[in-house]
C-alpha cells in the first residue's frame, strides 16, 4: 500500500466538529478560530534521518527544512505563518551541540518569517533523528486557495526551475509564501500546491480534486540546471525532463488561472519578482488524466513524483 493508498484509508472515517472548514486532503487543514475576518491554518511534516536527509547533512540544515516544508504548505494556501511546536526524536547518544545547531537553523528561518516556536516535544528514538513541525497561521475568511477549484481550460504555472533538488537545493529552498500572498491578492488564483513530491504527483491532486486533465508542453517545463548537469554526468540519472516532473523537493508553487489572464499575470510577475521565473506549463482540459504534448502530439504520462512505500 503506498503513501496516498494509506492515508485515503485512514481518512475516511476522521472525525469531525464544527470548527472544521478543510479536512484531510489538502496542504493544510482550514479551521474556524471566532475571528470574523480570518480563519485558521494548521499543518504538520516531519523530516527523517536516511529519508529527508543524511547523518552528515548540517544540522542548522536539517531544522530549516523541518519549518520549511511546513511554510511551503502555509504558501500553497496563501497563507501567513504565526505559532509553531517542535518533536524531536534522538537516539540515546545524542549530540547536544548538534541539537543546538538544529535549532539555531529553524529559529533562524522562525524569525525571518515571524513565526513563534511555541513548544514542543523531545522522546527517545533509537534508531535514528527527526524532526516533527505542527504549524499553525491564518488566511482571510474564505480566502484560502484549495486544490480543488481548477477549471477547464485554465492555464498552469509554476515558479522557478524544478528536479535535481537532491543536489542541494532541498535543504536550502525559500518557501514562496510572500509570491503567494501577492498572487491570491492580485489574481484569481483557481487552484495552488507546492511542489514536495515532483509536478507529476502533486499537479496529479489538483486533477484529481478538480476533476479536470492537462496537456503539459515537453519542451515548456522548466528544469533545473543540476537536473541537466546529473544527466550528463551520469548514465543512469533521470532523463532531465522526466526529473523535473517526478525528483519532488522542489517546493515552487504550482497554480491555475483563468487562461485570458495568463499574459497579464506573466507581465505583472516579472515586475514584482524578476529574480524568479514563472512559466506557463499547460493548460486544463476535461480529458482526465496527465499527457504530454511535443511536436508528435500529446501521450500519456503515468509517471508520478516521489510516494513514500511505493
Amino acid at each position: 500500500m503506498t503513501e496516498f493508498e494509506l492515508i485515503a484509508r485512514l481518512t475516511q472515517h476522521l472525525p469531525r466538529n464544527e470548527s472544521v472548514v478543510v479536512g484531510a486532503g489538502d496542504d493544510c487543514a482550514v479551521l474556524e478560530c471566532g475571528a470574523p475576518d480570518r480563519q485558521l491554518l494548521f499543518k504538520t511534516d516531519a523530516v527523517v534521518e536516511g529519508v529527508h536527509f543524511t547523518k552528515d547533512t548540517p544540522p542548522e540544515k536539517v531544522g530549516r527544512k523541518a519549518l520549511a516544508r511546513c511554510l511551503s504548505d502555509i504558501a500553497a494556501m496563501a497563507g501567513t505563518p504565526d505559532a509553531a511546536v517542535v518533536t524531536i526524536g534522538l537516539p540515546r547518544e545524542y549530540d547536544v551541540i548538534l541539537v543546538e545547531r538544529l535549532y539555531a537553523g529553524l529559529g533562524a528561518l522562525a524569525r525571518e518569517h515571524n513565526v513563534a516556536i511555541v513548544g514542543g516535544e523531545t522522546t527517545t528514538n533509537p534508531e535514528r533523528m527527526f524532526v516533527s513541525v505542527a504549524l499553525t497561521g491564518h488566511v482571510g475568511r474564505g480566502k484560502a486557495v484549495l486544490r480543488a477549484g481548477a477549471k477547464v481550460g485554465d492555464a498552469v504555472f509554476v515558479t522557478g526551475e524544478l528536479g535535481g533538488s537532491l543536489a542541494g537545493r532541498h535543504l536550502e529552498f525559500e518557501p514562496r509564501l510572500a509570491e503567494a500572498r501577492w498572487l491570491a491578492t492580485h489574481f484569481k488564483v483557481h487552484a495552488m500546491i507546492d511542489l514536495s513530491d515532483g509536478l507529476a504527483g502533486d499537479l496529479g491532486h489538483i486533477l484529481k480534486a478538480s476533476k479536470v486533465g492537462v496537456d503539459v508542453g515537453s519542451d515548456t517545463v522548466p528544469v533545473s540546471r543540476a537536473a541537466k548537469l546529473a544527466a550528463k554526468g551520469s548514465s543512469t540519472a533521470k532523463p532531465p525532463l522526466l526529473a523535473a516532473l517526478t525528483d519532488g523537493e522542489d517546493f515552487e508553487l504550482c497554480f491555475t488561472v483563468a487562461a485570458p489572464s495568463a499574459v497579464r499575470l506573466k507581465d505583472a510577475w516579472k515586475e514584482q519578482f524578476p529574480k524568479l521565473k514563472l512559466t506557463c506549463v499547460g493548460k486544463l482540459t476535461s480529458e482526465l488524466g496527465m499527457r504530454l504534448k511535443d511536436k508528435y502530439g500529446a501521450h500519456a504520462f503515468k509517471g508520478n513524483g516521489y510516494v513514500h512505500f511505493a
